[in-house]
């Protein structure tokens, strides 16, 4: 899983637009994001039509996010269920999102 998470990082980052939310050290195999202004619910039924799911809203942390100012975030996991094809292919949804909403 923290290969995983070594891979996705990078590419997620490399996202005009994308904010990783959350970049501790020793963090679980799981990246917290917002894309530009596009909201959490609109990336998860894009990128669901396309064979990727998320979860998207305030995870059980709206007290934090209110803090912090951020609406709502999407969450991609990764477990051992997972592989880097699945990670590139988040990579391709989210850059699909960027398109629609231009």
């Amino acid at each position: 899983e923290q290969s995983l998470l070594a891979y996705a990082t990078p590419a997620l980052s490399a996202i005009d637009g994308l904010t990783i939310i959350g970049q501790a050290d020793n963090k679980a195999s799981i990246i917290s994001f917002t894309l530009n202004d596009i909201h959490s619910h609109d990336i998860g039924t894009i990128i669901d039509a396309r064979g990727v799911a998320v979860r998207a809203g305030h995870h059980c942390a709206q007290p934090l996010m209110d803090r912090y100012g951020v609406a709502a975030t999407a969450r991609a996991s990764f477990g051992l269920y997972s592989n880097t094809q699945d990670i590139d292919q988040l990579v391709d949804a989210l850059n699909y999102v960027k398109e629609i909403f231009g």
